[in-house]
C-alpha cells in the first residue's frame, strides 16, 4: 500500500472540509474578546474572514471600540506577510487572492508589537495545529513569534489530527464550543 504524504493528507482534509456544512461562527465574538490575553493585548492581529471562515468584521469594531490597535495582514511577493494598521473597515482594499486587506500606506506594524493574534484555519486537532489555505503565509509568519496565538474551530471542524510538517506552528489557545 502506498504511503500518503503530509501535503496529500492536506489536501484530502481540505475536501473533506469542503464537504461539510456551513458552520455558526457567532461565538468567535463573544470568546476571543474575553480571553485575558486579549483584555491585556495593546496590538492585536485579525484576518478577515472569507468563503467559510468567520466574519470578523464586528470583532474588528468591537476591538477597536475597546481601544485596541487593530492590524490586518497585508500579503507580499515572495509568500510573506505584514501586518498593517487599521482604524475603520471602510479603509480596506481588495488584496492578494481577493481578500480585503490595509492599503500598502497604512501603518505597518512590527511583528514584535502584535501581542496577539487570531490565526485563520479550516479545522483544527486538539494540539493547537491548525489546517490552512495551503499558502503557508502564516506559518513563515508565525515562526519565531513569541506572542500569543489563538484559533477559533467550531466543534465539527474538530479533527483528530491535523497532518503535520516540519515548517506547521500550532497556536497557543484553541476557542471551541
Amino acid at each position: 500500500m502506498p504511503s500518503t504524504t503530509a501535503s496529500e493528507e492536506k489536501a484530502a482534509l481540505r475536501r473533506w472540509v469542503r464537504s461539510q456544512p456551513p458552520q455558526d461562527h457567532s461565538p468567535l465574538e463573544i470568546l476571543f474578546p474575553a480571553l485575558p490575553q486579549v483584555a491585556a493585548a495593546r496590538t492585536v492581529l485579525l484576518f478577515y474572514g472569507v468563503g467559510r471562515e468567520p466574519d470578523t468584521r464586528n470583532l474588528l469594531v468591537h476591538l477597536l471600540n475597546m481601544g485596541k490597535r487593530v492590524a490586518l495582514p497585508r500579503c507580499l511577493p515572495g509568500g510573506e506577510m505584514e501586518a498593517r494598521a487599521v482604524t475603520a473597515l471602510e479603509e480596506l482594499e481588495e488584496g492578494a487572492y481577493g481578500i480585503p486587506a490595509p492599503p500598502a500606506g497604512a501603518p505597518l506594524v512590527p511583528r514584535e508589537e502584535v501581542d496577539v493574534i487570531l490565526v485563520p484555519n479550516l479545522c483544527c486537532d486538539r494540539e493547537g495545529y491548525r489546517l490552512g489555505r495551503g499558502g503557508g503565509y502564516y506559518d513563515r509568519y508565525l515562526a519565531g513569534y513569541t506572542g500569543t496565538t489563538v484559533a477559533w474551530c467550531p466543534p465539527a471542524l474538530l479533527v483528530p489530527r491535523v497532518p503535520r510538517e516540519e515548517h506547521d506552528v500550532p497556536v497557543d489557545l484553541l476557542l471551541t464550543v
